[in-house]
């Protein structure tokens, strides 16, 4: 199983080591770039949310969600094998790797593609490169930003559009494919574990509405 997994995460703060992961979401590609499968969740912090101004996610919206260890062995399984991709994906990774390293888990260096550098190089006339400013540029349109899932797929698009310009100067998936992953088991838990998806809409949130909220879905995992 080889290709590429697109990460997204929000957090309590900016940094990995003293803030925690509250959302994360992932969209595995092939090596063609086809969507093979979407993963999302809220997750509890074990404390506050942080800047729901930013993520829009309350205190409240995280009630009923599962922690970082019971969603783990499912993660690594999503980006074992495969390129890891962000919009300024250094960022993802510290957190992810704060994360897995409180449970006693050490994440193997992958191959890397940042859709911010991308962008840099192919969209110069953007007005930043933010993910909301490059997708703009991109020509790609609207899009829920700082979900996980949202920012996820935004970033997958703006991908598509780099490496389809030719962005790309070395082909990433065979030597992603060849690093070996650690795996872990089931956390201590009966039976399934709830995933707790936002609603996302599908058009802009209008001004002082403060965003999508959560419900729990039926999704879930052994």
């Amino acid at each position: 199983m080889s290709g590429y997994a697109v990460v997204d995460v929000e957090a309590t703060g900016r940094s990995p080591w003293r803030h925690r992961v509250v959302e994360v979401a992932v969209v595995q590609l092939d090596a063609a770039l086809r969507t093979e499968r979407e993963f999302a969740t809220l997750l509890d912090p074990v404390g506050p949310v942080g800047p729901t101004h930013v993520h829009r996610i309350a205190q409240e919206d995280v009630v009923g969600a599962p922690r970082f260890r019971q969603i783990a062995p499912a993660l690594l399984e999503l980006l074992a094998g495969r390129v890891l991709v962000g919009h300024h994906v250094t960022c993802d990774r510290a957190f992810l790797e704060r994360e897995f390293a409180r449970i006693g888990v050490v994440l193997p260096p992958v191959p890397a593609l940042c859709t911010m550098r991308l962008a840099r190089r192919l969209l110069p006339q953007a007005g930043g490169f933010g993910l909301s400013a490059c997708v703009e540029a991109a020509g790609l349109g609207w899009f829920p930003a700082h979900t996980a899932l949202g920012d996820a797929q935004a970033t997958v698009e703006l991908l598509r559009h780099c490496l389809r310009s030719g962005a790309a100067a070395e082909e990433p998936v065979p030597a992603a494919a060849a690093v070996p992953w650690p795996r872990l088991g089931p956390a201590r838990s009966r039976g399934r574990v709830s995933l707790l998806r936002r609603w996302t809409p599908l058009g802009p949130w209008p001004a002082g509405v403060e965003g999508p909220r959560p419900l729990i879905g039926a999704a879930g995992y052994e």
